[in-house]
């Protein structure tokens, strides 16, 4: 991988997950007027008919063919779209206040969680440096979340079940992401719009059986109107914009260096705390500084291990 094509990567990393840190704030205030059910029943079905667009306009409608592969679509869909969507907001709403705070900081276990599942489905044992980048790197955000206040972090133990949720919605992203794979030759386009209109059909399925038998009430227009901004962003920002750059970045950079820039989310999510007037403290930015430097150690331990393989060929 040359460097221009190494920055791209970097870029198209970067974006999402900048995009994502400002998503747990939204969604504090978005879980407070829509359950987090038809939240994401409606989010995703206006991002899915906006990628399809897209998908049709830039490659044609040649693109939408499924190849025998329905079934892998609704099972990464489902888990992208639905598992993340539904367990991580559901969790984040039932840990109260604190809930944007340790969702965060649990989408930082990531990058340890593709390693596992790596590990696991592929029998690729991570070197060691990859491992001590990823404790650093998480210890980092740790830091940035609670600035040195760990008591932050004890709280979470009150929702034991709603952390849980969320780390099940986080390890179906994981999934998502490296479901790619499955699909070789195909755009990361296709692969971003085909899933998501796999995933809000199953969202769809989810939301209205729940509906009928009375676990879910569906909203007025009023109610859904008065979320209307955050609806916005979420589709827009952190839905068709943020999971398409992903799935380049992640194409790229393969899922198990992507996946470390989820370490910086809750970064993200501290510094718009910042700029909403919040005071940042000094090792909230030291942990700023660890992140990024564990990243980039990560990154140039592995480019030259690459490159010592090539040399020795």
């Amino acid at each position: 991988m040359n460097r221009n094509t190494l920055l791209v990567g970097i870029t198209y990393c970067l974006i999402p997950v900048l995009a994502w840190g400002g998503m747990f704030p939204v969604m504090q205030v978005a879980l407070k007027v829509l359950d987090p059910f038809y939240f994401t029943t409606i989010r995703y079905i206006w991002a899915g008919l906006i990628l399809m667009g897209m998908l049709i306009v830039f490659e044609g409608k040649s693109a939408l063919r499924l190849e025998g592969k329905s079934w892998k679509l609704l099972f990464f869909g489902a888990a992208g779209f639905s598992g993340f969507g539904f367990l991580t907001f559901v969790g984040q709403q039932l840990s109260g206040p604190s809930g944007a705070i340790i969702a965060s900081v649990i989408m930082a276990l990531m990058p340890l969680m593709t390693t596992c599942v790596n590990w696991a489905l592929n029998k690729s044992k991570p070197k060691l440096s990859t491992f001590i980048s990823i404790f650093i790197a998480f210890l980092g955000a740790l830091l940035v979340i609670t600035n040195g206040d760990p008591s932050l972090i004890v709280q979470a133990k009150e929702h034991i079940g709603a952390s849980l949720l969320i780390m099940l919605g986080a390890l179906c992203w994981v999934v998502y992401t490296m479901g790619a794979s499955q699909f070789a030759g195909w755009s990361p386009l296709r692969y971003t719009a085909l899933t998501t209109c796999f995933g809000s059909l199953m969202n769809i399925l989810i939301v209205l059986s729940a509906t009928v038998f009375g676990a879910l009430t569906m909203p007025s227009a009023e109610r859904i109107g008065s979320a209307g901004s955050e609806l916005l962003y979420m589709i827009l920002i952190a839905g068709v914009l943020a999971v398409f750059t992903w799935n380049v970045g992640n194409k790229i950079l393969k899922p198990e260096n992507g996946m470390l820039f989820m370490n910086i989310v809750p970064v993200t999510t501290v510094t718009i705390s910042a700029l909403q007037g919040v005071e940042v403290g000094r090792l909230q930015l030291a942990g700023t500084l660890i992140v990024i430097v564990a990243l980039v150690m990560n990154n140039l331990i592995q480019r030259q291990r690459k490159e010592a393989g090539e040399y020795a060929k």
